[in-house]
């Protein structure tokens, strides 16, 4: 009976040690880029989700795009090219995840300029997301954008541009770095003018609140700035945001769409190169 068993374990498929490091190595390689943009975009890399949680998900989406690329070889592994390589790799999945966080950040910046006019920039809480305080109706938009995100599959259609970038741009490929200094650009004015876009309606509408509140207290000088005009700037904030829910639902999906278009164009651009 001894003698059975290492035939029996001899007659299992199997790798030698030195395979097995190999495939490790290679492993890693593909983890590099997947896992620096998870670690970067706005809702895979948040302090709400759990390290292990990333962790397992990287692995994961490695596991799945490993047997379908071109792994490099081992030489280049385990020669000096390995740390360009690597750079290379974590700046392709940083760049992508930086971009996606630089446009969600319009709807933040938006409810910022909101809560300002509106007088309730002192309703800020802890954001779980940043670890700063921020106001509550930046909070309000960026959760709305999260669902709307997740509504329209932005989620999977982001890791699906990411895996298919194995495919356009392989592990170790020659790419070009003006294509990632057009798309932060791009991806800056884009923030800029879709808070603007989102803001400007709601805070046109309380400057004209604001500017009847000071007729009313100009006519009637008895009236109470602070008690008469900041009920009502309230008041009004909360029906024009009610109001404004699918305008700002309309907007916050060109936003994604965009975004979408942004990261598909870094990708084919950097291919290009």
């Amino acid at each position: 009976m001894l003698g059975v068993v290492p035939d029996a374990f001899g007659a299992l498929p199997g790798l030698q040690m030195n395979g097995l490091m190999d495939q490790l190595l290679q492993f890693f390689a593909v983890t590099l880029r997947i896992g620096a943009f998870l670690m970067a975009a706005p809702f895979f890399g948040s302090r709400m989700v759990m390290l292990q949680v990333r962790i397992v998900t990287v692995v994961a989406l490695s596991i799945f795009i490993f047997g379908q690329i071109d792994l490099p070889s081992v030489e280049v592994l385990t020669s000096p090219r390995l740390l360009p390589l690597m750079a290379q790799e974590l700046a392709l999945g940083l760049s992508a995840g930086l971009i996606l966080t630089i446009l969600f950040s319009a709807v933040s910046l938006a409810g910022e300029k909101v809560a300002s006019t509106s007088g309730l920039s002192f309703a800020a809480q802890i954001d779980p997301t940043s670890g700063g305080q921020t106001p509550v109706i930046s909070q309000i938009f960026t959760l709305f954008l999260t669902i709307l995100f997740m509504a329209m599959d932005g989620h999977l259609i982001t890791i699906a541009l990411v895996l298919d970038s194995y495919k356009t741009i392989p592990i170790g490929g020659i790419v070009t770095l003006s294509p990632l200094v057009d798309a932060g650009l791009s991806a800056a004015g884009t923030m800029f003018e879709m808070a603007t876009k989102i803001m400007l309606p709601i805070a046109a509408l309380l400057l004209l609140i604001n500017i009847a509140i000071g007729v009313i207290t100009k006519s009637a000088p008895q009236l109470n700035l602070f008690s008469f005009g900041f009920p009502i700037t309230l008041i009004a904030v909360y029906v024009i945001l009610f109001i404004s829910t699918w305008p700002l639902a309309h907007s916050f999906g060109n936003l994604i769409q965009q975004s979408m278009d942004i990261i598909e164009t870094l990708i084919g651009g950097l291919a290009g190169g």
